[in-house]
């Protein structure tokens, strides 16, 4: 379902992106769309990345060896 908004541009932006826009054989409006859903999209993919990055610091990684000592040995004073 497609619904209209308002946007409040400075001139100087609108007239260099209706250029671009042609450029390209587009409209504005289409244009705009495709770059907020890019936005939107790289934006969740980030978030998606930070959980699984997150999650697995937390479950941790096992590089293999064994634990000979405890760590408050290593900190005693």
């Amino acid at each position: 379902m497609k619904q209209n908004i308002t946007l409040s541009l400075d001139k100087e932006l609108i007239r260099k992106n209706k250029i671009i826009a042609a450029q390209r054989e587009t409209s504005v409006s289409k244009m705009l769309s495709e770059e907020l859903e890019g936005l939107i999209q790289r934006t969740e993919q980030y978030e998606f990345a930070k959980r699984k990055a997150l999650a697995n610091l937390k479950k941790g990684f096992h590089f293999g060896g064994k634990i000979t000592t405890s760590r408050e040995s290593l900190h005693e004073r």
